[in-house]
């Protein structure tokens, strides 16, 4: 099975490079991250047309998940269970669901903005809330992983220069606990480094030449529970589909199971 993660921002805009990519890769089962639409708008027709069912958790804003899956979707569960609010409302920044032989999630955490700015204790609040929320199925013996957009670079080789860094959100001692905190959970980042590349980053900035200078992060990951990690047979982050003309600031971060 292939089961895949990708910030598309925006996926109408995405829509005809999201569907000629999953034609080409045969993935099995999507998790997406910024729709930027409404569940209402989102493209079930297009994607039904491919053989993907589709579930999403999206209000039309800047935010937005969903999960595409060719081998069934099941026990769908939108939101983050016990999460926190922002300005009076839980942002549609979570969805899950059982596909096929495994359980997905799919998150876009938040951005923290700065580190003084009340979104940034929103994120960590968030980060609580998703440990509690997985804790019993990161220690199940189902196939289980949570994959998305952590907007955290788990090392300072997950950047493309820590100094420029310094004092910024994304690699804060606090952001890293986070993460160290879903890997006492019973969860483990399944993407090796190195890859085919020094520095497998999945996002780099429109601004500045980012991408052809590969001034790149390491945000989008992949964290598996023990029985995911063992049927992990590769994994790879697709840094060809961040290039050309309407492509997304994230590449896909795609792992191929044998369940």
């Amino acid at each position: 099975m292939r089961i895949a993660t990708w910030n598309v921002n925006s996926i109408t805009a995405r829509l005809p490079r999201l569907m000629a990519w999953l034609e080409s890769t045969g993935t099995d089962v999507l998790c997406i991250q910024e729709t930027k639409c409404s569940a209402e708008q989102f493209p079930y027709e297009e994607l039904r047309q491919l053989g993907y069912e589709a579930a999403v958790n999206a209000d039309g804003r800047w935010n937005g998940v969903a999960l595409l899956s060719k081998v069934g979707l099941e026990d769908v569960v939108k939101g983050l269970p016990g999460g926190p609010d922002y300005e009076g409302a839980q942002e549609p920044r979570a969805i899950s669901a059982t596909c096929g032989p495994a359980r997905v999630w799919s998150v876009y955490v938040p951005n923290g903005r700065e580190v003084d700015h009340a979104h940034y204790a929103y994120k960590l609040q968030w980060f609580e809330a998703l440990k509690a929320a997985v804790a019993e199925d990161a220690a199940g013996s189902r196939p289980f992983a949570v994959l998305g957009d952590y907007n955290v670079a788990p090392t300072d080789d997950d950047v493309w220069d820590i100094s420029v860094f310094d004092g910024a959100t994304h690699v804060t001692p606090a952001e890293r606990a986070a993460l160290a905190a879903l890997r006492d959970a019973g969860l483990t980042d399944v993407v090796p480094r190195p890859l085919k590349y020094d520095h497998p980053f999945t996002y780099w900035d429109y601004r500045a030449l980012g991408f052809p200078k590969n001034k790149g992060m390491r945000i989008d990951l992949v964290y598996g529970n023990e029985p995911f990690a063992k049927a992990v047979s590769d994994a790879y982050v697709d840094r060809e589909e961040r290039k050309g003309k309407g492509a997304s600031d994230h590449a896909p971060v795609v792992v191929d199971l044998e369940v």
